[in-house]
């Protein structure tokens, strides 16, 4: 019986050991949990930060709490459109609001309100088709950040997921996960955007001539939304492997596989709060990527296609109006002046992100 005797003993003082270190463990971080959100409550946003929500959160309410108006229906030649689709053909390039109407601009206002035709709004002017400019700017701009933030979204939810299994799994499942992440890095990821998106849209010439035109738009959107999200994973996974590889040698993780806590509820209820910052800074600086991508795709006639608008198109409309004669600037100047005021306070709100949840700017501080 005395050579169980110690076996016995030390399986006892592993219990004790392991009881102690889920004490502490969740001490701890109840204690780093009201440090943080007091430092937190205490801490304002900067002045950079603060300019960057203003301008994000106006134009978030421009473009989204106009869209009852400005995707709401019309009377257009006899039909029901969309206002930031409906046209008159008659009332094309008129001025914005700033400037005086022409003469013959104003004999054709006069003959289309006498004839009962659609009248365009003209805050901003309109457009070679007589659409009207500001409805279709602000629908635009809907449609943008929607495809922004999804991207955004997916390539969040791709890139935390396939980090984690690299950083828990280590060894050489990390080490063929990585290699595969470096390869992907090594190819052009707008090469890669724009040969998936001229696929499928080759597809649908061939195959979807019965398709509804909305049901095309959707599979355009929808192919945008994948090869933009499936090329801008890739520094995430980097960034939360190397973040789920340091807070797996941190005492909490080695108690929780000392009492024999499972992977899926040491990723949730550990890991994941733990992986929050890093993910809120790239989600808030993954945004501006995508917008940009999505208006470079559709500037050049292969992202978000007419008669859907997206600041991308309407730069690409725009810039064929500037000329020597009757340049007609501000068609260019209003959705370029769109994205970047969304770019840089996206890039502001990041920063900020990124000081504050940055675990070396309280050295750096102290």
């Amino acid at each position: 019986m005395r050579p169980n005797a110690p076996r016995s003993v030390s399986r006892a003082r592993v219990l004790r050991l392991a009881n102690s270190f889920r004490v502490a463990s969740r001490s701890m971080q109840a204690n780093g949990a009201t440090t943080r959100i007091r430092a937190n409550s205490r801490a304002r946003l900067g002045f950079a930060g603060r300019i960057g929500f203003a301008v994000l959160a106006a134009m978030l309410l421009a473009c989204v709490a106009t869209l009852p108006w400005s995707m709401g229906s019309v009377q257009s030649g006899g039909v029901k459109l969309s206002r930031y689709e409906a046209s008159n053909l008659s009332l094309n390039l008129l001025p914005p609001v700033w400037q005086s109407l022409k003469p013959q601009d104003v004999a054709r206002l006069e003959a289309a309100e006498k004839a009962g035709q659609y009248v365009p709004g003209r805050v901003l002017g309109t457009d070679r088709l007589g659409r009207d400019v500001f409805a279709r700017l602000l629908a635009g701009g809907s449609i943008s950040l929607l495809v922004g933030l999804s991207a955004a979204a997916i390539a969040v939810i791709v890139g935390t997921l396939y980090g984690s299994v690299a950083g828990a799994a280590g060894g050489r499942v990390d080490a063929v996960l990585m290699r595969i992440v470096d390869i992907l890095f090594g190819l052009p990821s707008v090469l890669l955007i724009v040969l998936l998106a001229v696929a499928v849209d080759g597809i649908l010439e061939r195959n979807g001539a019965d398709l509804p035109m909305a049901a095309r738009q959707l599979i355009n959107l929808a192919t945008l939304l994948v090869a933009i999200g499936g090329v801008s994973w890739l520094t995430m996974a980097r960034v939360i492997r190397g973040q789920v590889m340091s807070l797996r040698a941190k005492p909490f993780m080695e108690a929780c596989r000392a009492i024999g806590v499972g992977a899926p509820r040491q990723f949730t209820a550990h890991l994941l709060p733990n992986l929050v910052g890093p993910i809120a800074v790239y989600a808030a600086l993954a945004v501006p990527g995508a917008i940009l991508s999505e208006s470079f795709l559709s500037f050049l006639g292969i992202g978000v296609r007419e008669p859907l608008p997206s600041w991308g198109n309407l730069a690409a409309d725009g810039l064929g109006e500037l000329n020597t004669v009757d340049s007609r600037w501000w068609l260019l100047v209003a959705p370029c002046l769109a994205i970047a005021l969304t770019l840089v306070s996206l890039n502001f709100l990041g920063d900020e992100l990124r000081n504050r949840f940055d675990p070396m700017r309280g050295r750096k501080t102290a």
